[in-house]
């Protein structure tokens, strides 16, 4: 069998190539090694060890079952279990929930190696402007973009589709497949995935449309789906687009305050040292006013007939575009789009939430408040000339709402109102965090911190979040209080260190001291590391698949053929009351390679 990543590195090669059918694919599934890389993906990501309906976890994984997988991919006889459907609080609205599908874990496997798959075939070619769900993309490199990209747009159009991912046509979507995939195997699988369907309250749910519930494939299907947004929004710019930026005509009014400028200039330069000191300061005088009269005036004209353009931004389901015309202009490219979503993908533009905004007002776009400035505020550059450095420039921002909403979400703190009526925050204590060690709790409010902070590194008013963090370490040092039955002044004591609360901790290197957040929340330029996605597929394998090939049994050392991985949800829940779970404390892992008796001993709970 050939390695994955070579596989993966030939069809990345053959993306490129608009001519190109690719004709064997369904192959692919038979090879092992593919599957011990999603078996590696899997086991790392949050919720690895939730069950489907089928009941099964990536508990007594093995090659076993890997081969009994690509057996009934082999003959045909594969049949991908319903998700189960569950449901969770969305951020925003905690009192309305969203529905979330859990696939079974061998339907995991099978759907991330399909991932690996498509997405060497269609990341190369997927658009520079589309940043959702990608390797090495983020929110932060769709907000950069926009900061960079979205500079003197007159008009943005905010674009939000009705229930997006829920409302792709199967049809159209395997249509699109079927362009660059000429394998139907493959294509009937992908067929099995969208009609898979969902358990509700143990009721089976058909699906005539959307992607897979819950599933691995879904967010690069509905990149597929969007790509064909993407290449309209490509199209629709060339034809849009008029003049050159280069060679776009100026203000008027500016190129004559400009002239004028520049004569006055000429003539100090010249005759300045020959003139009289009044003459001089006259002329002084004049050269400052055309000066700052030209620095008021704008550079380009509020009309341009002769010159337009159009700028796309795509994160998921989630758009804007941003345009240098007339309103007119954003409004017919606003109705152009709706009528290419319902005609070409059936997709509905929600006419509530799709708006044509001035740029000169907020919009908000993925979490962030984002501007194109007004500011005439003048600076010098680096050859001490004045200039208007923030006018036409995107400026980003971190609504307020954001980092108080998040304070609700922890219960950090409770607004009260005094006998006037004004608003009174009080930090609290979080009674949850009571009883944790005290440098957990540190721990905990650090994480929130630096949560919020990554984030929002990229707005120019992210200092803002000094507020939230003072009101969090008020609320920090009122559960230390809480904790032990007494004071903020008392819990201070032997825990302050040049101005920062810390506590210290044993580790097997020694003391050290965990003390809670103080770096400077400054604006950084560059995408926070956890924000950017990473691809798995092209890592060596890790230490989990080494040791289930390794053949050998971790709790009675047997070489053996047939290892069995047990997996535990998380450490925290082990008491080591049993030889494998003092086993896997000691080792600090949530998994254990067995042979079959082990695994069988400790499935019962007699090892």
């Amino acid at each position: 069998m050939r390695s994955p990543i070579q596989v993966l590195k030939s069809l990345e090669e053959h993306a490129k190539d608009p001519n190109y059918r690719y004709k064997r694919l369904y192959r692919n599934l038979y090879n092992p090694e593919f599957y011990l890389r999603a078996y590696q993906n899997i086991a790392t990501a949050p919720g690895s060890m939730t069950t489907g309906v089928d009941g099964m976890t990536l508990d007594a994984m093995s090659m076993a079952r890997i081969d009994k997988i690509i057996a009934s991919l082999k003959d045909h006889s594969y049949q991908p279990n319903p998700a189960r459907r569950t449901y969770i609080e969305k951020k925003s609205n905690s009192s309305r929930k969203r529905p979330l599908g859990i696939p079974s874990t061998n339907d995991k496997l099978v759907q991330d190696v399909v991932r690996m798959i498509l997405e060497a075939i269609y990341e190369p070619i997927f658009s520079p402007n589309s940043h959702g769900f990608r390797p090495h993309r983020s929110c932060h490199t769709a907000l950069q973009h926009v900061e960079v990209a979205f500079n003197a747009t007159k008009w943005i159009v905010e674009g939000d589709i009705q229930a997006c991912f829920d409302s792709f046509d199967h049809h159209a979507l395997i249509n699109i497949l079927r362009r660059r995939i000429h394998d139907e195997s493959f294509i009937a699988l992908m067929w099995k995935f969208l009609k898979a369907g969902y358990m509700e309250q143990w009721t089976y749910h058909t699906t005539h449309s959307g992607t897979p519930q819950g599933s691995g494939v879904s967010p690069l299907l509905a990149n597929i789906y969007l790509s064909e947004l993407d290449a309209f929004m490509d199209n629709y710019k060339t034809s849009f687009d008029r003049g050159n930026a280069k060679h776009r005509p100026l203000n008027r009014e500016y190129v004559k305050l400009h002239s004028r400028h520049m004569y006055w200039s000429s003539k100090l330069k010249k005759q300045g040292a020959d003139m009289p000191e009044g003459k001089r300061e006259e002329l002084h005088t004049k050269i400052h006013q055309s000066r700052m009269q030209k620095l008021e005036t704008p550079y380009y004209p509020a009309i341009e007939p002769h010159f337009k353009c159009l700028q796309y931004n795509r994160y998921a389901d989630d758009f804007v575009i941003g345009i240098i015309g007339s309103k007119e202009d954003a409004q017919q490219v606003k109705a152009d789009i709706k009528q290419f979503l319902w005609e070409k993908l059936g997709l509905v533009l929600s006419e509530e939430k799709t708006k044509v905004t001035h740029s000169s007002e907020l919009i908000r776009y993925l979490g962030y408040d984002f501007t194109v400035s007004r500011d005439k505020s003048l600076e010098r550059n680096e050859n001490g000339a004045l200039q208007r450095v923030y006018y036409g420039k995107v400026q980003l921002y971190l609504p307020k709402e954001k980092w108080v909403g998040k304070l609700r979400e922890y219960k950090a703190f409770v607004i009260k109102k005094d006998k006037h009526g004004n608003e009174k925050w009080h930090a609290m204590h979080r009674g949850k965090l009571m009883n944790k060690p005290e440098v957990e709790i540190i721990s905990k409010y650090n994480s929130e911190i630096r949560g919020i902070y990554n984030y929002y590194r990229l707005a120019n008013n992210v200092s803002v979040l000094g507020k939230f963090r003072y009101i969090m370490e008020t609320s920090m040092l009122k559960t230390f209080a809480a904790k032990f039955n007494s004071s903020i002044n008392k819990v201070k004591v032997g825990r302050m260190k040049n101005g920062v609360f810390g506590v210290t901790y044993m580790t097997k290197s020694g003391r050290k001291r965990c003390e809670f957040h103080h770096s400077p929340l400054e604006k950084k330029n560059e995408s926070a590391p956890s924000f950017t996605d990473i691809l798995p597929q092209y890592q060596k394998h890790n230490e989990l698949v080494k040791r289930l090939r390794r053949g050998e049994c971790e709790l009675c050392t047997a070489k053996t053929e047939s290892i069995k991985m047990h997996h535990v949800r998380s450490l925290k829940s082990l008491k080591g009351t049993s030889v494998s779970e003092m086993l896997m404390l000691q080792k600090r892992r949530k998994s254990l390679a067995l042979c079959e008796v082990c695994f069988g001993k400790v499935s019962t709970g007699l090892l």
